[in-house]
């Protein structure tokens, strides 16, 4: 059986979903790979949010808002993309792999540049293999069923 990547996108109301909204209604190709997670702002995102979204099953976490310079919140995304950097250090630190995470700012008429990075992750995600906690999980329910 083939490995399909988990991959939950933590993105900004404003301008990744509008994109991601805008390449549904376009019809672009790209891998049914993610699960969206709608937040106001990026900058709303708390690093527990990223780790729960590993403990939860998630092989791999996207979190995107709006271009540089072009936040809605003034700075949201500056916030995110400080938070991402330090949670891919304690992802490497755990053992789960800071390639798992990345940050993205997309801007809201760019459907293509979403698309892509879903390709992006995707690809990325199946090198990886899935996320070693879930790998984990399954072989201690395989012991405990053989027991």
């Amino acid at each position: 059986m083939a490995f399909v990547p988990k991959i939950e996108a933590l993105i900004c109301t404003y301008c990744t979903y509008t994109a991601a909204d805008m390449a549904g209604a376009a019809r672009m190709q790209y891998p049914a790979t993610v699960r969206i997670v709608k937040y106001l702002c990026t900058g709303r995102i708390d690093i527990l949010h990223i780790l729960k979204a590993f403990e939860a099953g998630a092989d791999a976490v996207m979190v995107s808002g709006c271009e540089v310079g072009d936040c809605h919140f003034l700075e949201g995304n500056l916030r995110a993309q400080e938070r991402v950097e330090y949670t891919k250090h304690l992802l490497d630190e755990i053992g789960i792999g800071g390639e798992r995470l990345e940050m993205f700012h997309i801007g809201a008429s760019d459907a293509p540049q979403w698309a892509e990075a879903v390709r992006q992750m995707t690809e990325r995600v199946q090198a990886l293999g899935p996320n070693p906690l879930t790998v984990k999980r399954h072989s201690e329910v395989q012991v405990e069923e053989k027991s």
